[in-house]
């Protein structure tokens, strides 16, 4: 029973953990029914003021429609894979129908779609923005060659054919209707038409690059009159960049975004300029000097009342901010990084309202930034600092991975099944396959998100913490009353052939991924900073000193016998499985998927320790769940010895 449960785990994490990257890399029946929920609340947004006017229906079949669609977007989202935040999405959706139902104001409504769409593509993320900065004037060009007809030279909806399409073209002209969609929003219509309109979809006609330059093309009609004073105020106003620093951030932002925090005039000529200028936005401020224009951002956000958006911009500015850097500053000043993790949980907490001053928290935030920027911008890399950060990275990470495969193979060399140390050897080498496969991935064709870092690593940890929970468990149980010897006698043979193969498989697997994947991560962003060769032989020596630790525990091994073997090696599984559900919960705390309630205790970010009750929490249980577990294993045992089995 135990074998099968730890089969059962093992094989789904070896399931999940790479999913949480490759389905990243390919379009899925997910990302269109995603895409496809998007562009109906995109339609709401824009067409309820049409429908819906002082609280009285102007135009029925145009409400009827509004009603349609919201109820739509219910059933689209229950057709959706789960994910933590789909409960929060369906509340959503639900709160939007029902404002649509009551006739509510056109503000309060695209407000309610724009959030709901907004969260959608944090939950599910889907391809949302150009490979590159689109080129304007082929923009134009496309424009002339297929849309003019119809929405006319200037965008005006009064092409030559426009009088004999019911509903009319669309005026690009109108700066309100325009305030309410992105260049996102005009791809999504550009790329798969809108029903019920004369609209077509040109996506088999069209290139990616020619939809996106023709949809950033569009978005500029109504803002030519402003655009002129958009490079101002890009160049003048820093906190701009804190919204608008991506192709991504730009191709999902509209102009009703921006107006609340610098005023209507500002934010369409801004959005008129940068739409005409795309490559500006690869210009802004990145790494800590983002993280800082974030934070400086959230704060303004949470003074003015933006509670969702200050939260959401906190968030930003660690994972767009210093994720980026963070492998470079582990190197450089471990510790520092670790303040700043936790003050910036802190400062997320202060905006939840969970403790402290939101004002005093970001200006320890900001201090610790700045000192990160000296650190980090002193001088470049040396070849000493290169080598030490290749050689700790490695280290630390695979002896965590090191240890559960180490315990594995000698456990197996104890009880004289050689045989079978060939699954664990598939296990940890296909974890080395799949890893290069997600460095291939991360670097030529999809960039994962400090999000899908955390995520990752964070399930990851889970999942093995987990499974390591079943074996310590069961090696506790082989290792009192003898029973390791009916367990050989009887079992060993026939479960290692069967069952045990897949868990030996499975456990090796899901224990080396998850070091490969954040020490690929943390490689990439060291090679930046160039001394290549420094790096390679910093590798290597790390390599050479988990080859000698190995050496050493397997000898020692082999001259414990077999009882305390078990026993050690129970123990020393239990603490890593503390250990990485502390780290687990601390990373999908990094990517918002789990709150952050400051504890007054200390950091030991090798032992998975984090100054949060939610990380505190979690190994608490963990340790409860191991000593019940112990305890049930003795009582058991004394039960066995009082009345043996015939």
């Amino acid at each position: 029973m135990i074998t099968t449960r730890i089969r059962d785990c093992a094989l789904l994490a070896l399931l999940l953990l790479p999913l949480t990257i490759w389905a990243q890399a390919a379009g899925t029946d997910t990302s269109a029914s995603v895409q496809q929920t998007w562009k109906l609340l995109d339609y709401v947004a824009t067409d309820y003021a049409g429908a819906v006017s002082g609280g009285a229906v102007v135009d029925e079949a145009e409400y009827v429609e509004q009603q349609e669609f919201s109820a739509t977007v219910v059933a689209q989202l229950d057709r959706l894979p789960e994910t933590p935040q789909l409960a929060a999405l369906r509340e959503q959706a639900q709160g939007l129908v029902q404002a649509v139902n009551a006739k509510v104001g056109a503000e309060e409504v695209a407000e309610r779609a724009h959030a709901l769409g907004s969260a959608l593509l944090a939950a599910y993320p889907v391809p949302s923005a150009p490979a590159q900065a689109p080129d304007l004037a082929h923009g134009a060009a496309v424009y002339q060659q297929h849309c003019v007809t119809c929405h006319g030279a200037k965008g005006a909806g009064d092409g030559p054919a426009a009088a004999a399409l019911d509903p009319a073209p669309i005026d690009f002209t109108d700066a309100a209707r325009a305030d309410l969609r992105s260049p996102l929003s005009l791809y999504q219509a550009t790329s798969q038409g809108i029903e019920g309109t004369g609209m077509v979809g040109y996506a088999g006609t069209l290139s990616d690059a020619d939809l996106w330059a023709v949809s950033y093309y569009v978005g500029t009609l109504a803002y030519a009159p402003q655009a002129g004073q958009g490079e101002a105020a890009w160049r003048n106003t820093p906190a701009l960049h804190a919204h608008v620093s991506s192709l991504e951030e730009l191709s999902q932002m509209r102009a009703g975004q921006l107006a609340g925090s610098f005023g209507q005039d500002t934010a369409r000529a801004l959005l008129g300029w940068l739409r005409q200028n795309p490559s500006a936005v690869l210009d802004a401020p990145v790494g800590i000097a983002l993280a800082r224009a974030k934070l400086a951002a959230s704060l303004a956000a949470h003074k003015a009342g933006r509670a969702e958006e200050a939260v959401q911009l906190a968030l930003s500015s660690y994972l767009d901010g210093v994720e980026p850097d963070e492998a470079r500053l582990d190197t450089r000043d471990r510790v520092l990084r670790g303040r700043i993790e936790s003050a910036m949980g802190a400062y997320r907490s202060a905006l939840s309202g969970r403790g402290g001053n939101a004002g005093e928290q970001a200006a320890a935030v900001d201090a610790l930034l700045a000192e990160a920027q000296t650190v980090l911008g002193a001088s470049s890399a040396s070849p000493g600092t290169a080598f030490v950060g290749a050689f700790t990275i490695l280290l630390r990470e695979g002896l965590e991975a090191l240890l559960v495969v180490i315990a594995l193979l000698a456990f197996l060399h104890k009880a004289g099944r050689s045989e079978t140390v060939r699954y664990v050897h598939y296990g940890w080498v296909l974890a080395l396959v799949a890893g290069g496969i997600t460095w291939l991935l991360a670097t030529y064709f999809i960039t994962i998100s400090g999000a899908s870092r955390e995520v990752t690593e964070g399930l990851a940890a889970l999942f093995a913490a987990v499974v390591l929970l079943s074996v310590g468990l069961w090696m506790h149980q082989k290792s009192i009353g003898g029973r390791w010897q009916q367990y050989l006698k009887e079992k060993m043979s026939a479960a290692l052939k069967r069952r045990s193969a897949f868990f030996l498989f499975g456990l090796a697997f899901v224990s080396v991924y998850r070091e490969v994947f954040e020490t690929i991560l943390f490689y990439a962003a060291l090679w930046a900073d160039g001394h290549h060769a420094w790096m390679v032989a910093g590798m290597a020596a790390a390599v050479a000193v988990l080859m000698v630790i190995t050496w050493v525990i397997l000898r020692t091994s082999r001259r414990l016998p077999l009882g305390t073997f078990f026993s050690a090696s129970s123990a020393l599984i239990a603490v890593l499985a503390v250990v990485l559900t502390g780290k687990g919960v601390a990373a999908l705390q990094e990517a918002g998927w789990v709150n952050v309630t400051l504890a007054p205790i200390p950091s030991f970010d090798w032992l998975g320790i984090h100054p949060t009750w939610e990380t505190t929490l979690a190994q608490l249980l963990m340790v409860l769940v191991l000593i019940a577990g112990y305890v049930f294993n003795r009582i058991q045992a004394r039960q066995l010895l009082a009345f043996p089995s015939p």
